[in-house]
């Protein structure tokens, strides 16, 4: 039986090391640091890699976040695996949990993490299983 998991999150990306630019397509690296709110109370820390072409709002990005902290009062961290892609704005977005990432009261955790960003604040539905 899944449970649902609501709350915020703040997010904080930082460039890393220079980016390779060939043929009008950017490859970058962020770090990611997040701090998550609500029944996911969290840190998230990972990186992404990121490919940005020369048409606006078309764009690939794959990362790997460790989260960290405590889900509806169960603790211990997991692992999110990004892909996401935009096509001239459109975007297509999944991020799962790694299977058996989970430690501690959190090992076994299975699910999918939905972003919704509402005037410029990121709200999540995580559904997953323990």
């Amino acid at each position: 039986m899944s449970s649902i998991a609501k709350g915020s999150f703040a997010v904080d990306m930082k460039p890393l090391p220079e980016p390779d630019v060939a043929d009008g397509v950017t490859l970058g690296r962020m770090s990611l640091n997040k701090r998550f709110d609500g029944d996911l109370a969290a840190t998230g820390q990972g990186q992404m890699l990121t490919a940005m072409t020369a048409v606006q709002g078309s764009a690939g990005y794959v990362a790997i976040e460790r989260v960290t902290g405590t889900l509806h009062g169960k603790s211990g961290s997991f692992v999110f695996q990004h892909t996401g892609t935009m096509t001239r704005g459109a975007q297509q977005l999944s991020i799962t949990v790694v299977p058996d990432s989970g430690t501690g009261e959190l090992a076994g955790i299975a699910g999918a993490f939905r972003i919704q960003i509402i005037e410029g604040k990121h709200f999540y539905e995580f559904e997953y299983e323990l």
